[in-house]
């Protein structure tokens, strides 16, 4: 039988997802077939490709590109899909792949469209990350996009991590939840970027 401690902490954890799954959500409703995606390594963009996963009319005709070994299992399965997994290094904590292999191939492809997942975000610094190297592929990442959204859960909003991704300059808009307050969805769209709420209530397709 699960501890008290362990209830309790799922419970925490289910709002949470919620968000993230309406986040991810979201964003897939912006894929279309033909397109070229990147996703970052992340829990919200792991979910974005869970999304994709469940949407028989996109998984076909599209290609994936991720620096995510985990993202890339998960989409590998379909035969529609064309994944390109960014060699490297692996960052056991995150599966994440970095380094100069990462470099070279991102720096060698363009991308339609790129999720990236953040740790903080914030109007004025912008995207970050726990890890230097991961901000480092993260930012690549949206450089070689034609359009690079943030993904992000508001509670990530108006906290500061490690190492900056980026700010307007590389980032068009934020995905995020409909928990995010007036208040930060006003000074993000103040910076510069397009803000799109994720309503919480639907169910995944």
């Amino acid at each position: 039988m699960p501890s008290t401690t362990t209830c309790r902490c799922a419970t925490r954890k289910q709002p949470l997802q919620r968000r993230r799954a309406a986040i991810a959500r979201a964003a897939v409703d912006r894929i279309t077939p033909g397109s070229v995606i990147g996703l970052s390594g992340g829990t919200t963009t792991f979910m974005v490709a869970d999304a994709l996963s469940r949407r028989d009319d996109l998984l076909h005709d599209l290609t994936i590109v991720t620096n995510a070994v985990d993202i890339a299992n998960r989409l590998a399965i379909h035969p529609g899909i064309k994944v390109i997994v960014c060699g490297g290094v692996i960052n056991t904590s995150s599966f994440e792949l970095v380094g100069s292999f990462v470099d070279s191939v991102l720096r060698s492809i363009w991308l339609d469209l790129a999720f990236v997942g953040v740790h903080a975000i914030s109007a004025s610094a912008g995207g970050m990350t726990a890890n230097e190297d991961e901000a480092y592929v993260n930012r690549l990442m949206a450089e070689r996009a034609e359009r690079a959204i943030v993904v992000a859960d508001s509670s990530k909003y108006g906290r500061r991590s490690f190492a900056s991704v980026g700010g307007t300059e590389v980032f068009q808009a934020i995905i995020t939840d409909s928990q995010l307050e007036a208040v930060a969805a006003t000074e993000l769209v103040q910076a510069g970027y397009e803000i799109e709420l994720a309503p919480m209530h639907q169910e995944g397709r």
